[in-house]
Protein backbone atom coordinates (compact mmCIF):
# COMPACT_ATOMS: atom_id res chain seq x y z
CA UNK A 1 0.00 0.00 0.00
CA UNK A 2 1.22 3.84 -0.53
CA UNK A 3 0.64 6.54 1.87
CA UNK A 4 -1.44 9.63 1.02
CA UNK A 5 1.96 11.49 0.88
CA UNK A 6 3.49 9.18 -1.63
CA UNK A 7 0.30 9.41 -3.78
CA UNK A 8 0.36 13.30 -3.25
CA UNK A 9 4.14 13.24 -4.45
CA UNK A 10 3.15 11.36 -7.36
CA UNK A 11 0.37 13.54 -8.45
CA UNK A 12 2.63 16.43 -8.32
CA UNK A 13 4.93 14.89 -10.51
CA UNK A 14 2.56 13.53 -12.91
CA UNK A 15 1.12 17.05 -13.09
CA UNK A 16 4.24 18.81 -13.48
CA UNK A 17 5.21 16.36 -16.16
CA UNK A 18 2.32 17.00 -18.39
CA UNK A 19 2.41 20.60 -20.52
CA UNK A 20 -1.39 21.13 -20.19
CA UNK A 21 -1.27 22.89 -24.23
CA UNK A 22 -4.86 22.65 -26.02
CA UNK A 23 -4.67 20.77 -29.03
CA UNK A 24 -4.29 23.15 -32.01
CA UNK A 25 -4.31 22.59 -35.97
CA UNK A 26 -0.68 21.80 -36.84
CA UNK A 27 2.00 21.19 -39.65
CA UNK A 28 2.50 17.85 -38.23
CA UNK A 29 1.60 15.24 -35.71
CA UNK A 30 4.70 13.20 -34.51
CA UNK A 31 3.54 10.27 -32.33
CA UNK A 32 7.35 9.40 -30.07
CA UNK A 33 7.44 5.49 -29.87
CA UNK A 34 6.84 3.44 -26.37
CA UNK A 35 5.50 0.67 -25.29
CA UNK A 36 2.50 2.47 -25.04
CA UNK A 37 -0.15 2.35 -28.40
CA UNK A 38 -2.17 4.73 -26.59
CA UNK A 39 0.53 7.12 -28.34
CA UNK A 40 -1.14 5.86 -31.92
CA UNK A 41 -4.44 6.11 -30.39
CA UNK A 42 -4.15 10.06 -29.65
CA UNK A 43 -2.34 11.17 -32.71
CA UNK A 44 -5.01 9.43 -35.28
CA UNK A 45 -7.72 10.97 -33.21
CA UNK A 46 -5.80 14.36 -33.52
CA UNK A 47 -5.43 13.55 -37.30
CA UNK A 48 -9.54 13.03 -36.98
CA UNK A 49 -9.87 16.07 -35.87
CA UNK A 50 -7.92 17.84 -38.33
CA UNK A 51 -4.98 18.87 -35.97
CA UNK A 52 -2.55 17.83 -38.40
CA UNK A 53 -2.54 16.91 -42.41
CA UNK A 54 0.95 14.04 -41.90
CA UNK A 55 1.77 11.66 -39.37
CA UNK A 56 5.33 10.69 -38.81
CA UNK A 57 5.51 7.46 -36.14
CA UNK A 58 9.31 7.04 -34.64
CA UNK A 59 10.71 4.60 -32.50
CA UNK A 60 13.20 1.30 -33.62
CA UNK A 61 12.24 -1.54 -30.60
CA UNK A 62 13.98 -0.95 -26.82
CA UNK A 63 14.33 -4.06 -23.94
CA UNK A 64 10.83 -2.86 -23.30
CA UNK A 65 9.30 -3.47 -26.32
CA UNK A 66 11.08 -5.92 -28.23
CA UNK A 67 8.57 -8.78 -27.30
CA UNK A 68 5.40 -6.96 -27.59
CA UNK A 69 6.48 -4.58 -31.07
CA UNK A 70 8.88 -6.97 -33.20
CA UNK A 71 8.09 -4.97 -36.12
CA UNK A 72 9.23 -1.68 -34.62
CA UNK A 73 7.40 0.85 -32.04
CA UNK A 74 6.67 3.16 -35.48
CA UNK A 75 5.18 0.06 -37.68
CA UNK A 76 3.20 -0.92 -34.77
CA UNK A 77 1.87 2.31 -34.40
CA UNK A 78 1.21 2.86 -38.44
CA UNK A 79 -0.73 -0.57 -37.92
CA UNK A 80 -2.83 0.89 -35.19
CA UNK A 81 -3.74 4.03 -37.19
CA UNK A 82 -4.62 2.25 -39.86
CA UNK A 83 -7.12 0.29 -38.05
CA UNK A 84 -8.11 3.45 -36.78
CA UNK A 85 -8.98 4.71 -39.94
CA UNK A 86 -6.12 6.77 -40.81
CA UNK A 87 -5.44 6.75 -44.61
CA UNK A 88 -2.18 4.79 -44.91
CA UNK A 89 -1.21 8.12 -47.23
CA UNK A 90 -1.05 10.43 -44.40
CA UNK A 91 1.41 8.40 -42.45
CA UNK A 92 5.35 8.95 -42.77
CA UNK A 93 7.38 6.11 -40.59
CA UNK A 94 10.66 6.73 -38.99
CA UNK A 95 12.05 3.20 -37.81
CA UNK A 96 15.09 4.09 -36.42
CA UNK A 97 14.92 6.18 -33.60
CA UNK A 98 16.13 4.70 -30.25
CA UNK A 99 15.52 7.56 -27.81
CA UNK A 100 13.62 10.90 -27.92
CA UNK A 101 16.46 12.87 -29.31
CA UNK A 102 16.43 11.04 -32.41
CA UNK A 103 12.56 10.84 -32.30
CA UNK A 104 12.78 14.41 -32.97
CA UNK A 105 16.06 14.76 -35.30
CA UNK A 106 15.21 11.95 -37.13
CA UNK A 107 11.66 12.84 -37.55
CA UNK A 108 12.65 16.43 -38.51
CA UNK A 109 15.22 14.74 -41.31
CA UNK A 110 12.40 12.46 -42.48
CA UNK A 111 9.41 15.34 -43.09
CA UNK A 112 12.58 17.35 -45.29
CA UNK A 113 13.23 14.11 -47.13
CA UNK A 114 9.16 14.15 -47.89
CA UNK A 115 8.74 18.20 -48.67
CA UNK A 116 6.63 18.90 -45.92
CA UNK A 117 6.94 22.42 -44.56
CA UNK A 118 6.73 22.60 -41.04
CA UNK A 119 6.59 25.60 -38.46
CA UNK A 120 4.78 23.79 -36.12
CA UNK A 121 4.49 20.15 -34.26
CA UNK A 122 2.06 18.37 -32.60
CA UNK A 123 3.84 15.93 -30.44
CA UNK A 124 2.34 13.15 -28.77
CA UNK A 125 3.93 10.99 -26.09
CA UNK A 126 3.00 9.11 -22.78
CA UNK A 127 1.69 11.81 -20.41
CA UNK A 128 4.13 11.72 -18.15
CA UNK A 129 7.28 12.37 -21.23
CA UNK A 130 5.08 15.40 -22.53
CA UNK A 131 7.13 17.90 -21.20
CA UNK A 132 10.63 16.31 -21.50
CA UNK A 133 9.89 14.89 -24.87
CA UNK A 134 8.59 19.08 -25.35
CA UNK A 135 12.08 20.52 -23.59
CA UNK A 136 13.89 18.09 -25.99
CA UNK A 137 11.77 19.05 -29.05
CA UNK A 138 12.49 22.26 -28.45
CA UNK A 139 16.43 22.30 -28.12
CA UNK A 140 16.44 20.28 -31.31
CA UNK A 141 14.44 21.97 -33.62
CA UNK A 142 13.81 25.48 -31.97
CA UNK A 143 12.56 27.52 -35.20
CA UNK A 144 8.78 25.19 -34.64
CA UNK A 145 6.15 25.80 -32.11
CA UNK A 146 5.87 22.48 -30.12
CA UNK A 147 2.37 21.50 -28.88
CA UNK A 148 1.81 18.88 -26.22
CA UNK A 149 -0.34 15.95 -26.16
CA UNK A 150 -1.33 12.64 -24.88
CA UNK A 151 -3.80 10.45 -23.84
CA UNK A 152 -6.29 12.43 -21.45
CA UNK A 153 -5.92 10.07 -18.22
CA UNK A 154 -5.62 10.73 -14.27
CA UNK A 155 -2.32 9.66 -12.36
CA UNK A 156 -4.91 6.93 -11.17
CA UNK A 157 -6.08 5.93 -14.35
CA UNK A 158 -2.64 5.41 -15.65
CA UNK A 159 -1.88 3.36 -12.46
CA UNK A 160 -4.94 0.98 -13.29
CA UNK A 161 -4.25 0.70 -16.95
CA UNK A 162 -0.50 -0.64 -15.68
CA UNK A 163 -1.51 -2.34 -12.77
CA UNK A 164 2.04 -1.98 -11.33
CA UNK A 165 1.85 1.43 -9.04
CA UNK A 166 5.58 0.84 -8.10
CA UNK A 167 7.07 0.95 -11.61
CA UNK A 168 4.67 3.78 -12.80
CA UNK A 169 6.13 6.18 -9.78
CA UNK A 170 9.78 4.44 -10.75
CA UNK A 171 9.09 5.79 -14.25
CA UNK A 172 7.67 9.35 -12.53
CA UNK A 173 10.74 9.58 -10.51
CA UNK A 174 12.87 9.00 -13.81
CA UNK A 175 11.39 11.51 -15.93
CA UNK A 176 11.55 14.26 -13.23
CA UNK A 177 15.34 13.29 -12.91
CA UNK A 178 15.71 13.65 -16.32
CA UNK A 179 14.34 16.96 -16.58
CA UNK A 180 16.33 18.23 -14.00
CA UNK A 181 20.30 16.99 -15.16
CA UNK A 182 19.49 16.59 -18.88
CA UNK A 183 19.71 20.07 -19.60
CA UNK A 184 23.61 20.59 -18.48
CA UNK A 185 24.44 17.69 -21.02
CA UNK A 186 22.61 19.57 -23.61
CA UNK A 187 19.60 17.07 -24.14
CA UNK A 188 17.16 19.69 -23.10
CA UNK A 189 16.08 23.35 -23.12
CA UNK A 190 16.46 24.56 -19.02
CA UNK A 191 12.95 24.31 -17.57
CA UNK A 192 12.38 26.24 -13.93
CA UNK A 193 11.62 23.42 -11.58
CA UNK A 194 8.87 24.74 -8.66
CA UNK A 195 10.21 23.39 -4.94
CA UNK A 196 7.45 21.85 -4.32
CA UNK A 197 8.16 19.47 -7.04
CA UNK A 198 11.61 18.96 -6.23
CA UNK A 199 10.54 18.05 -2.97
CA UNK A 200 8.13 15.52 -4.26
CA UNK A 201 10.99 13.82 -5.93
CA UNK A 202 13.19 13.86 -3.35
CA UNK A 203 10.58 11.98 -0.65
CA UNK A 204 10.38 9.48 -3.69
CA UNK A 205 13.92 8.94 -3.66
CA UNK A 206 14.49 8.50 -0.19
CA UNK A 207 11.40 6.23 -0.37
CA UNK A 208 12.86 3.80 -2.93
CA UNK A 209 11.78 4.82 -6.36
CA UNK A 210 15.00 4.71 -7.92
CA UNK A 211 14.86 1.61 -10.35
CA UNK A 212 14.74 4.30 -13.41
CA UNK A 213 17.29 6.77 -12.45
CA UNK A 214 20.62 7.15 -14.54
CA UNK A 215 23.86 7.40 -12.86
CA UNK A 216 25.04 11.03 -13.27
CA UNK A 217 27.85 13.23 -11.57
Amino acid sequence: MMSSQTWEDAERLWDFQQMHHEPRPCSVAVGLGSHDLGVAEVTADLYHRGMAPVIVFTGATSPTTRERMPRGEAEHYRERALELGVPSSAILVEPHARNTGENVTFSRSLLADHGVDVDSVLLVSKPYEERRAYATARKLWPEVEIVSASTPMTLAEYVASIQDPRLVFDMLVGAQQRLAIYPQQGFLIHQDIPPAVSAAYKRLCSEGFTSRLVAHR
